[in-house]
């Protein structure tokens, strides 16, 4: 073979191999964007549910277990999830097997998208403006706010209207010294924060990021100490 088609041959061997190397790259990339994690499932609710081997990260599930997802409480898994760049503390995943003696049974797989429609970003919390509330009589110290999160504990009681009884719930805001100083009716919990709810459920007072739908009449506020009604987006203890 003669040098120049020996060179030529070198040429298109050395353009190949360039050529591969992005597809390689690649492959090695989505590979290690999948990790393996094993432990016993402490919370689920909705489409979450939290191991602490997954150090920290909560795991979204994109469609159905038998038996629900609350199921798996308690049970030890075996989880392949894929990690989500613009999501830091969220993984997704893609298999779910659970021990069973000494092996491994599979309940999981995922086969639809994800849904991220209640999520709440950790980066968004600063929007959420912390109330200091003192007195029923101080208005502007929750009015013209959108976006609130305050102190307090969750309660659900049972009240006549209309001459029914029906369930509402609250959130209620305590002062130092825990005596309550005011209400917010909770219209709404996103999953994500019921979610949460059970992951704090060794305390009984944290912080609930509250999207305001709306004021309480005067009259009714000096009668209930309801100041707003609201949706729990997120809760926790920062």
């Amino acid at each position: 073979m003669s040098s120049r088609k020996i060179l030529f041959s070198l040429t298109v061997l050395t353009i190949c191999l360039v050529a591969l190397i992005p597809a390689v790259a690649f492959a090695q990339s989505a590979q290690s964007q999948v990790k393996e994690f094993e432990g016993v499932v402490k919370t689920a609710a909705g489409n979450y549910m939290y191991i602490p081997q997954a150090q920290g990260l909560d795991i979204y599930v994109a469609g159905n277990i038998p038996g629900g997802i609350e199921s798996l409480i308690g049970k030890e898994v075996r989880i392949r999830a894929s990690l989500l760049p613009d999501k830091t503390n969220l993984i997704l995943a893609e298999s779910i097997e659970i021990k069973e003696g000494t092996g491994y049974n599979q309940v999981y797989t995922r086969t639809a998208e994800p849904d991220f429609a209640g999520y709440f970003d950790p980066h968004v919390r600063d929007e959420y403006k912390a109330l200091n509330i003192t007195s029923l009589n101080k208005p502007e110290e929750w009015e013209g706010k959108e976006k609130i999160k305050v102190y307090g504990k969750l309660e659900t009681s049972k009240v006549k209207e209309g001459g029914q009884e029906k369930e509402v719930t609250h959130i209620v805001i305590l002062d130092n010294k825990g005596k309550e100083v005011a209400r917010i009716i909770v219209n709404n919990i996103t999953d994500y924060a019921s979610f949460y709810l059970k992951k704090l459920r060794l305390f009984d007072r944290f912080w609930f990021y509250v999207t305001v739908t709306g004021q309480v009449d005067k009259k009714v506020r000096a009668r209930t100490k309801e100041i707003l009604s609201g949706d729990v987006v997120f809760c926790g203890l920062f």
